[in-house]
């Protein structure tokens, strides 16, 4: 079950940054999910997300983290086709981005090991 969203939770800590990376470690090979579905599952708002993946998101697959339209910052897109190729993700004919709705990950199964995985970090804050 996703966490609850917190409006105006902007405080970025270890532990919120955790729980994102872990989320976007779970995303399987081959699927992709939104800012947007992190933000869910994990309370806070997709662009705090987006903030932290590209301040702290270099290490996990961030490829597999795309905007709500399949898309990519341009800066970013050479290296995620490579990779989108490497895991049989379809390119969009504009090459902005992947064809989300074909690799979009199962987002209850995704919920259910987020869940586990994060079971030994504390809780966000309450507002």
């Amino acid at each position: 079950m996703p966490a609850a969203r917190r409006p105006g939770l902007t405080i970025v800590d270890d532990v919120l940054v955790e729980r994102v990376l872990r989320a976007v470690e779970l995303v399987p090979r081959g699927k992709v999910v939104t800012y947007g579905d992190i933000a869910e599952l994990v309370g806070i708002g997709p662009r705090l997300v987006g903030r932290i993946m590209s301040t702290w998101g270099s290490g996990v697959p961030w490829w597999r983290v795309v905007n709500a339209s399949g898309d990519l910052p341009d800066v970013h897109l050479t290296r995620a086709h490579e990779e989108w190729v490497l895991e049989a993700i379809e390119i969009k004919p504009s090459g902005k981005g992947c064809r989300l709705r074909r690799h979009h990950a199962d987002l209850e199964l995704l919920g259910q090991a987020w869940e586990l995985a994060v079971a030994d970090l504390p809780p966000l804050p309450q507002k």
